[in-house]
């Protein structure tokens, strides 16, 4: 079975979802990169017009390299904009500047599920890298303490994806809001959410793959517990 293993078929489900979520966020992001909103500012001065409007003068701001890399940095206090939004002032590009804005607004604010979020990160960091590695060498030396142990630590990886929806939803919310308080017509914000709603997915996709995976480990687990 550890060569050949039939129980991947649980996961199947989950992959297509994952995909089809990819290249929806995709389409999408492409699509309306190429429409420049009516408010003729780039991404970097508009996350700035942001931070000020909130009173959040002490968030720096800072490109990185690649395309949907944008994020915030609740440690370091600075939202890191893609090289794909930092310059750009498509609809896509402040749709998804608005979003991380609306991070650093959560944690100005200590939005609840970002606290449990953020205090749940290292230990699903730990679970994500080592949770399988324990299951299968307590398979492999038919230890029923570390298959549990594998299999506990990979739930908090579980928890984590289902803390991260509201996290992600409220900060998409957020951004819609701010982007229609300043102005932004109501055409562009719909079009903001048809990019938000797509990057959504993917949060819903990754839930639904850790899900699944906790399954097929308590499924294989059930399986080497018959053969003892």
């Amino acid at each position: 079975m550890l060569f050949f293993d039939p129980t991947f078929i649980f996961l199947i489900p989950a992959i297509i979802l994952a995909i089809w979520a990819q290249a929806l966020v995709s389409q999408r992001f492409t699509y309306y990169s190429k429409v420049r909103s009516t408010f003729g500012i780039t991404g970097a001065e508009l996350a700035r017009r942001l931070l000020d409007n909130s009173g959040l003068y002490d968030i720096k701001i800072e490109t990185i390299p690649g395309q949907l890399t944008d994020h915030y940095d609740p440690r370091a206090k600075v939202v890191r904009l893609s090289q794909a939004t930092y310059n750009n002032s498509s609809i896509a590009a402040l749709g998804v500047v608005a979003h991380e804005i609306g991070h650093a607004l959560q944690h100005a604010k200590n939005y609840a599920p970002l606290v449990v979020r953020n205090a749940f990160a290292p230990v699903a960091s730990f679970g994500s890298y080592f949770s399988w590695v324990i299951f299968f060498m307590g398979i492999l030396f038919w230890s029923p303490t570390m298959i549990r142990f594998g299999i506990v630590l990979f739930s908090l990886v579980v928890l984590f994806t289902l803390i991260t929806l509201p996290v992600e939803f409220d900060a998409s919310k957020r951004a819609k809001r701010l982007l229609a308080e300043m102005g932004m017509p109501e055409s562009e914000v719909i079009a903001v959410n048809k990019v938000l709603s797509a990057a959504a997915m993917t949060y819903i996709a990754s839930m639904a793959m850790a899900m699944l995976q906790l399954l097929r480990m308590i499924f294989i687990a059930g399986l080497f517990g018959r053969r003892d």
